[in-house]
């Protein structure tokens, strides 16, 4: 009888802990079921790249947004497709603001001497503005409007004259890559 009781124990204690194990693994599938997924973070549009003096820049390498300042319906659609055409990355496209006035292109850079600017402006014919406007948008923003010819062909590279920064597409290649 005594082997009884203590067999009858030890089937009571494997019962207890079997419930405590069931337990806590209900208590931990439940807060994992429950918990919220993690937030996608937002890849941001370009990399600010470092180009020293001396350095070429070229089409891949540039980031382009395009506004449309009066032009017909779809001209900045159009311009930023011969653009990418050419070779540069695709930003954003749309209306420019209504302050912006009658303008044929415009290539607005906060560093007028900007390699990426001077190169881009290569591209849209000979009626084309540097103005030193940072415009808030990813990459170098050119603003195309009624007066407007079309994409030309440009230049292949320009040179660097001083360090400094252009707004590289995601998976574009730097100098150090092109062989």
């Amino acid at each position: 009888m005594d082997l009884d009781l203590k067999a009858g124990n030890r089937s009571a204690m494997t019962l207890v802990i079997l419930a405590v194990v069931f337990l806590a693994s209900i208590t931990w599938a439940w807060s994992s079921v429950t918990e919220p997924f993690p937030e996608r973070a937002e890849a941001a549009p370009c990399t600010d790249t470092l180009i020293r003096a001396g350095e070429e820049v070229t089409p891949p390498q540039v980031m382009v947004t395009v506004l449309n300042a009066g032009g017909g319906n779809g001209l900045a659609g159009d311009t930023m497709d011969r653009l990418v055409g050419a070779g540069f990355g695709e930003g954003d496209i749309g209306n420019a603001p209504a302050d912006t006035g009658t303008v044929a292109a415009q290539v607005w850079s906060s560093d007028p001497g900007d390699p990426a600017a001077i190169l881009l402006a290569s591209y849209l014919g000979e009626d084309v503005e540097i103005v030193d406007q940072p415009s808030g948008y990813p990459g170098v923003t050119i603003v195309v409007g009624q007066q407007f010819g079309r994409v030309t062909k440009g230049r292949a590279a320009v040179t660097a004259q001083s360090d400094s920064y252009v707004c590289t597409p995601p998976l574009s290649t730097s100098p150090d890559d092109v062989e």
